[in-house]
């Protein structure tokens, strides 16, 4: 699988009580149908493609920094913390997983965020 948008999709859902639904013209994922906590962003407003996921406090500053190539302040949510990542670029799969997992256990309730730890 090498679709980019297949393979995020894949790691969204495998997380408990997630669903998908298109939000601003792109694939978004929620918690329970109602906290985002991924969303697409295929060339949304620039010509990249990636996507946003909410992370916790300080890994945007920590990651941006780290790797400028690979992660960026999205617009609209940056301020609050989302980060960007680049899927137009080598990806690092296992490391997308983690992010996407991070994101989830940023927005979901405790109860299913601690299913995360069976």
């Amino acid at each position: 699988m090498s679709d980019p948008l297949l393979r995020l999709r894949q790691a969204c859902l495998d997380l408990p009580e997630v669903t998908e639904r298109v939000s601003h013209g792109e694939p978004c994922w929620f918690v329970r149908d109602r906290r985002l906590f991924v969303m697409y962003a295929d060339h949304h407003h620039d010509d990249r493609l990636g996507f946003w996921c909410a992370a916790p406090q300080g890994e945007q500053q920590a990651l941006i920094g780290a790797e400028p190539d690979r992660f960026y302040r999205p617009p609209y949510v940056g301020h609050r913390g989302w980060l960007g990542v680049y899927l137009d670029v080598d990806t690092d799969w296992e490391q997308v997983r983690e992010l996407v997992t991070e994101a989830y256990r940023t927005v979901a309730p405790k109860t299913l965020a601690a299913l995360l730890d069976r």
